[in-house]
């Protein structure tokens, strides 16, 4: 059974240290071995209208499960979080789970760019 080495990043707008807190607890019965960064505040530079600034996390861990799986399962927790459609519409980010690397595989390369993934990457490694 293969094991993938997995990086992903989480972040919040809304309650974040709340919500922060139950997708780690969630995660780690996914997976066991994930190691956390550190939290981080950042402004919200991608947003127009609800400057609330973000609690963000990165999370890095191994599994044997597909990345189709690893992403199905980040958005589980964040539907648990109560992400919903009409909230992002409205830049409200109760919880945004992604997976921006799955073994070598940058599945989201631009995140990889931010400053405090980059930091936090090259820690957890």
């Amino acid at each position: 059974m293969d094991t993938h080495a997995c990086f992903l990043c989480m972040g919040s707008n809304t309650k974040p240290a709340r919500n922060l807190q139950m997708a780690r607890k969630s995660l780690q019965r996914f997976f066991p071995d994930i190691r956390f960064g550190k939290e981080m505040r950042t402004e919200a530079h991608a947003f127009r209208h609800n400057l609330t600034p973000f609690l963000n996390q990165t999370g890095y861990f191994h599994t044997s499960m597909s990345k189709e799986e690893v992403t199905a399962i980040c958005k589980q927790i964040e539907r648990q979080a109560g992400r919903t459609q009409e909230d992002k519409a409205n830049e409200i980010v109760k919880l945004d789970i992604d997976l921006l690397q799955y073994d070598h595989l940058a599945l989201k390369p631009k995140d990889m760019e931010l400053p405090y993934v980059k930091r936090q990457l090259s820690i957890q490694r």
